[in-house]
């Protein structure tokens, strides 16, 4: 994208809007907390980014939404005692009977690109305080005429559901990049009559229409300067994860390689119940997050708690996750 007065208004809007929005949503999050007002967590009034630095591009973690669901260990941990993965949350000091789940689209602006890593519910979400991607990009100071490339970690209904608005391209002016296996799994006839037909038609509606302006690749290939694509499988068929470099910073866009920043991590082996192929996506997070904490990279996990970014370091066999703070601000 081409630098422009308007890009320096975006500029300055945006780092406006990253220092003042932070207050006010923690206040609406912790009135929420204190009532017990399910409804209010899921339905919050204000965009919410968090912008930072990485080398010479700019990064902009986005939540699409969030809301509360029950039972964890109908999720996580279904191949453990319920009461194990129940202790192991309140150690935690988390619920064991509900946990919350968010999801975090992000923004990669490499100063000639702009690249958007998944694309959250748009409108089929709205109605549940959900889709909140179009909103956040404005108050981050993009639109979606902004983005020029949208790169897809795997094809379920989260994270594809923004592709379209209204019947027509979300991001007129983007090219699309997308995992070759995924694509093939998802759009082919054979899912229909099993209990994958809910995302062949999802995929039919929202990426098969964009398939003539869509790259689809494999591992190793790049996406734009500096961003490559790695094969991490297992959650799907062709899930895969973004690796993006500027001046010898780097963060991993891990999308679903691991879904909850106890359950998953502490425990990578534990079977997660979205996980298609739950041994192969153990495996996965292992490969991708002995990467991420030996090589002491920074990620962005599309379902851990907002902004979704952090790091990685190795605790028996498992991970802890540490929350990004202030490492990129200066």
């Amino acid at each position: 994208m081409a630098a422009s007065l308007g890009m320096k208004r975006r500029t300055l809007f945006a780092a406006g809007i990253g220092l003042l929005a932070a207050p006010v949503i923690l206040r609406a999050t912790a009135s929420a907390a204190v009532s017990g007002e399910q409804s209010n967590m899921n339905a919050m009034a204000l965009p919410e980014i968090n912008q930072f630095k990485l080398g010479s591009f700019k990064i902009v973690a986005i939540r699409d939404g969030s809301n509360v669901l029950d039972k964890p260990f109908e999720t996580f941990g279904t191949n453990q005692d319920p009461e194990v993965v129940r202790k192991l949350l309140g150690d935690n000091f988390l619920p064991a009977e509900k946990f919350v789940n968010s999801y975090a689209p992000a923004l990669i602006d490499t100063g000639s690109d702009v690249v958007l890593v998944d694309t959250g519910f748009g409108a089929a979400g709205r109605e549940r305080g959900l889709g909140k991607l179009q909103d956040s990009l404005k108050a981050a100071g993009y639109s979606a005429d902004d983005v020029t490339v949208v790169a897809l970690t795997h094809m379920h209904g989260d994270h594809i559901g923004g592709l379209m608005e209204n019947g027509a391209p979300a991001f007129k002016n983007a090219r699309y990049v997308a995992g070759q296996a995924e694509y093939d799994f998802w759009s082919s006839k054979a899912r229909e009559g099993t209990p994958a037909e809910g995302g062949h038609k999802a995929v039919l509606s929202n990426v098969v229409p964009l398939a003539e302006k869509t790259t689809f690749i494999k591992e190793g290939d790049s996406i734009v300067s500096g961003v490559t694509a790695m094969l991490a499988p297992g959650h799907t068929p062709g899930h895969m994860i973004f690796h993006a470099e500027s001046d010898g910073k780097r963060i991993v866009f891990a999308g679903d390689t691991a879904n909850h920043y106890i359950l998953s991590l502490l425990y990578p082996e534990w079977e997660v119940r979205f996980d298609m192929d739950k041994a192969q996506a153990a495996a996965s997070r292992k490969k991708v997050f002995d990467m991420i904490a030996t090589d002491k990279a920074a990620f962005l996990g599309y379902h851990m708690p907002f902004p979704a970014v952090g790091f990685a370091v190795k605790e028996g066999t498992g991970y802890r996750f540490v929350p990004k703070t202030y490492q990129f601000d200066i």
